[in-house]
Order: structure tokens, then C-alpha cells, then sequence
């Protein structure tokens, strides 16, 4: 079972992310949901041009459409997130919702380790669907990289 699990994500990763551009939510009432994030994360695009203002808690959430789960550059992740990532998570609009709702208990669904820690504690109870669609409105498809 384990095999045929690892062979799946191998496949699943070889395929590439998804398309950016998957979004049931409306990405005007994102921006203003976004505010509930501000406190630990900001949306800096990838040439430094900062989208939105935020804390350094959080990673950078400019482009996590398609981003593999715990590795931007420079950021300090909880070790279970960057096992998630290892394992296959890769961040769409699915995931990002049922994350946001309860991060821990998602890594521990994931992981099968009930034990398993995300730094992010918040839970996002509504408009997750509205926050992916922001995200991916201001990522890097949408501005030509």
C-alpha cells in the first residue's frame, strides 16, 4: 500500500501543479478577507513589489498556488509541514481550504501522525474559497511570470 501511495504522488508531482487559475471564490471579497491573514503573512511578488502588507510569521503567499506545502526559500516551517510537502502536498485551492479550517488536524490527517504540529494555529472558519481566488488573482500567473 505504502508503494503504491508513493507512486501516486510521484505521478501526481511529475504532472505538475495545478492550473493557478482553478477558483470557486470571488477574488474582491478575498482581498478583503485577506485582512484576517494580514497579522502573519504578506503577498510580496516575486520582483519585491509588496501587494499587500502583512506579518513575517506566516510564509509569503505570493504564488502558493501550485507551491509545493513547506518549501519557500528562506522560511522556517514546522518540520510536519515540510514532511507534508516531501510527501506530495501541494497547495490548491481543496487543500488550502480544508487547511486553513483546522491546520493541525489537517497535517495530522495527512501525515496519519496524530502528533503532527503546524506553526500556523489560526483556523479560518469561512471565505477560504474567496482568499485562494485573491491569491491566485495576484500570483505570478496573473502577472506574466
Amino acid at each position: 500500500m505504502t508503494r503504491i501511495l508513493a507512486l501516486m504522488c510521484t505521478a501526481l508531482l511529475a504532472a505538475g501543479p495545478a492550473p493557478a487559475a482553478e477558483s470557486g471564490g470571488d477574488a474582491a471579497k478575498g482581498e478583503a478577507e485577506f485582512r484576517k491573514c494580514r497579522a502573519c503573512h504578506s503577498i510580496v511578488g516575486g520582483d519585491g513589489e509588496v501587494i499587500f502588507r502583512g506579518g513575517r510569521n506566516g510564509p509569503n503567499l505570493w504564488g502558493v498556488a501550485g507551491r509545493q506545502a513547506g518549501s519557500l526559500a528562506d522560511f522556517n516551517y514546522s518540520p510536519d509541514m515540510v514532511r507534508a510537502g516531501e510527501a506530495g502536498l501541494v497547495w490548491s485551492e481543496a487543500e488550502f481550504s480544508r487547511y486553513t479550517q483546522d491546520p493541525r488536524g489537517y497535517l495530522g490527517d495527512y501525515l496519519g501522525d496524530d502528533g503532527a504540529k503546524s506553526y500556523m494555529t489560526f483556523r479560518l472558519k469561512s471565505g477560504a474559497e474567496d482568499i485562494w481566488a485573491y491569491l491566485v488573482s495576484v500570483g505570478p500567473d496573473a502577472a506574466g511570470e
